[in-house]
């Protein structure tokens, strides 16, 4: 591990994200904000890709990464801007574009002063599956990244039996893996789905895991999920959550369920690692010395302003398999993870922000302050 730059494949996720400039206060309710009949005055319509292969794998190559994208896109003008839009990065890519399917957007709406919320159509998303992934390609990396099942039909339906297929070939290819999650909507299809179930045939197949605390949270503890909701009245969860009630214990639930690191996005609050004891280390990945046995919550760094939250999670996520495969030690990923997401806020896309892993060091030398959000 650590031999420099390694290659990684970036396969699931793909849309086109289109983000209306929101020029409201920042001090208004959701509820003030949206009522019906209102007209609300918002400035230019920002386009880019968007999901997890563009956030996370465009992430990975503008921290410096090889990497291979894996996608499927609609025969239509979206799919044609996204295809566009991701060739212009110069990265390498097995994007298939389907006659007769529809690409995946969404409009992210970002007030300022609030979480963002999503309208999307998931698209040719629902038809994606293990054979459109180029295992010729993946077999030239040293990692797999695979994001969003929730939004993705064929890896939710028969308790996730086409995620478990993809994450178990891969994992017999010898390479490292990891997955991310998103958020389940209440009234879709994926809500009914087990996926208590789903996780407990595919994290065995999962090196590191990086879903966010509200996503484990709806997925394994549907009540304490809702008891957050009715506490945050709206407003952020994540500021309302205690590490020893709610984040640990969570965490720790993913992590018996066989995976070997579970990394929980807390929002605004920071991120939590841990880690699975020594002899699972040894027998699955002896090549990570210092990995286990890790329980340590990294607060997230201030940003310089927030004009969005648009791939904070997925770029930060980017950071963090980045420095791992670097070498770099464990808190050290965590570290460039939350100041990698600290600087995603900035923009109002999820790259323009980013900045290299020496000037974040740099900002962290020179005393970059940090947040204190979480209850202990």
């Amino acid at each position: 591990m650590g031999e420099g730059n390694k290659k990684i494949a970036v396969a699931g996720h793909i849309s086109l994200d289109i983000t209306p400039v929101f020029q409201n206060s920042g001090k208004q309710k959701l509820s003030e904000l949206f009522q019906p009949g209102k007209l609300l005055k918002v400035g230019k319509a920002v386009m880019c890709a968007g999901g997890a292969v563009s956030n996370t794998g465009l992430g990975l190559k503008r921290l410096g990464a090889d990497v291979v994208l894996m996608a499927k896109v609609g025969d239509d003008s979206f799919g044609n801007a996204l295809k566009d839009m991701i060739s212009a990065h110069g990265c390498e890519t097995c994007i298939s574009q389907v006659p007769g399917e529809n690409t995946s957007y969404t409009i992210v709406l970002a007030p300022k002063g609030l979480d963002r919320f999503f309208l999307h159509d998931p698209g040719c998303n629902d038809t994606f599956g293990c054979g459109d992934v180029d295992f010729g390609k993946v077999g030239e990396a040293a990692h797999f990244h695979f994001g969003y099942p929730p939004i993705m039909r064929r890896f939710y339906l028969d308790d996730g039996e086409e995620l478990v297929r993809l994450f178990r070939k891969v994992k017999s290819m010898g390479l490292t893996t990891s997955l991310d999650l998103v958020a389940v909507d209440p009234d879709s299809e994926a809500a009914g789905m087990d996926w208590g179930r789903i996780l407990e045939r595919v994290l065995p197949y999962v090196d590191f895991f990086v879903p966010s605390i509200e996503e484990l949270g709806y997925m394994l503890d549907r009540p304490l999920y809702c008891n957050w909701q009715e506490r945050a009245g709206g407003g952020d969860v994540t500021g309302i959550l205690s590490f020893k009630e709610d984040v640990e214990p969570l965490a720790a639930r993913a992590l018996s369920m066989g995976t070997r690191c579970v990394l929980l996005k807390c929002g605004a609050a920071g991120m939590y690692l841990k880690t699975a004891p020594d002899p699972v280390w040894r027998e699955v990945l002896p090549g990570f010395t210092g990995w286990n046995d890790i329980s340590h919550f990294e607060d997230s760094y201030v940003p310089d302003c927030i004009l969005s939250g648009t791939g904070a999670g997925d770029t930060s996520i980017a950071a963090f398999i980045k420095a791992m495969l670097d070498g770099c030690e464990p808190l050290e990923c965590v570290r460039l993870a939350a100041a990698t997401g600290a600087s995603c806020v900035t923009a109002y896309d999820a790259l323009s922000g980013l900045l290299s892993f020496g000037e974040l060091r740099q900002k962290m030398e020179a005393g970059w302050e940090k947040q204190n959000i979480i209850r202990p």
